[in-house]
């Protein structure tokens, strides 16, 4: 299985948010707010999110950026709180 990327697609009725799963796997439904979060592979996110933008129903479409974004942190300082609970003897 290759890399995945999310994909938050806006939409006008949620009537049409089953018509999504041909794209993806479907993993969010936001009732309220109408939009729906799917993955689908990164290779295929930009064809997609064209096709998207092309139905009716579809207000914004947005990929998510996370594949992008460096998860993996330098000089975290470790916090004080945490630090003087362990060093609690008995």
């Amino acid at each position: 299985m290759g890399n995945r990327q999310g994909i938050a697609v806006w939409l006008t009725s949620l009537k049409f948010a089953r018509q999504l799963r041909r794209f993806g796997n479907v993993q969010y439904v936001s009732k309220k707010m109408k939009y729906v979060i799917f993955y689908c592979d990164q290779d295929k996110v930009e064809e997609i999110t064209k096709k998207l933008q092309s139905f009716h129903y579809v207000r914004d479409v947005q990929p998510s950026m996370r594949p992008f974004i460096k998860t993996e942190f330098q000089n975290a300082k470790p916090d004080k709180a945490k630090e003087y609970d362990y060093k609690m003897g008995i």
